[in-house]
């Protein structure tokens, strides 16, 4: 297939662009900037520009681009920024798309877990409703922006990827350095749950949706079981063979990080009701597992 991806330099993305090609698929990355190679094509989120050419012929869409969440304390400026980068994208891509003569059949968007908000102990999958707060509404518009899409009959999933599993980047990125320097421990009271998926698990899970026609709307990527912060910890501590015995004031977590410490502390005890329901097995459903995957 012929497969157009945004968001081609991140962790998930450029995971998924070696993963398609190792297959024969052909990709089409969208690049900001003028393309420099030959399977880049332009496009301007914020002035809802998308070259047509790099989305002609496409069977599939999958949009990842977006401010990273953890980049940056939140401020006035980088929540905009956060905000603006996800649904001016989505609307962008969903109408260019609308447009064409002959639209991908699928469209998958990037989406997050943060949408339920901060659930405590309750466990949620795709049916719940948002949470309250600025992710939970960063994630309504993000996904609602792919309306346009949806209108022209092209299936459309959303990815709600909860923490990905990995050395590269996001949150285990930041993770394993400071284990591996024996300084790790839990946040806050540890109590909050953390729905992990590996990087491999995440890969597997887009080009499951893509491949299945039964699979539109919200998707949950995340192990089938999401596990405690603290649980978390004890898990790095025993693969990593390292003392987990810092633990980080929330007080602390709050200073330092702001607003974003909520997410930080915020639990989503979120399930991948949808994925397991299609037949989709992963291959690290447990922590250790992922860990040691990602090393």
């Amino acid at each position: 297939m012929r497969i157009a991806v945004t968001g081609s330099t991140g962790l998930i993305g450029s995971a998924l662009v070696r993963s398609l090609r190792a297959d024969s698929h052909e990709v089409v990355r969208f690049v900001r900037r003028p393309p420099a190679a030959g399977d880049e094509a332009r496009w301007d989120p914020a002035r809802g520009y998308v070259d047509p050419a790099g989305l002609a012929g496409c069977a599939a869409v999958v949009h990842l681009a977006g401010a990273g969440v953890g980049d940056h304390r939140w401020t006035a400026a980088y929540k905009k920024e956060i905000r603006d980068s996800r649904v001016l994208g989505t609307t962008a891509l969903a109408k260019a798309m609308a447009a064409l003569e002959e639209p991908p059949a699928v469209f998958v968007s990037g989406s997050a877990v943060g949408y339920y908000g901060n659930t405590g102990d309750r466990p949620v999958d795709e049916d719940a409703p948002a949470g309250h707060g600025f992710l939970p509404s960063v994630c309504v518009e993000w996904e609602a922006a792919a309306q346009p899409a949806r209108a022209a009959g092209i299936r459309t999933a959303f990815a709600r990827t909860g923490l990905v599993v990995a050395r590269e980047g996001g949150a285990w990125g930041k993770l394993f350095p400071v284990f591996r320097a024996g300084i790790g421990g839990r946040l806050g009271n540890g109590r909050q749950y953390w729905p992990f998926i590996s990087l491999h698990d995440e890969i597997a899970a887009l080009r499951h949706i893509i491949d299945t026609p039964g699979i539109e709307g919200p998707v949950n990527l995340t192990a089938p079981e999401p596990l405690t912060n603290r649980q978390v910890t004890a898990a790095m501590a025993r693969v990593l063979h390292r003392p987990a015995l810092l633990p980080v004031p929330a007080l602390a977590l709050r200073v330092v990080l702001g607003e974003l410490s909520e997410d930080v502390l915020g639990s989503q005890r979120a399930r991948p009701a949808r994925l397991l329901e299609s037949g989709f097995v992963f291959r690290h459903p447990g922590i250790e597992d992922a860990i040691r995957a990602a090393l």
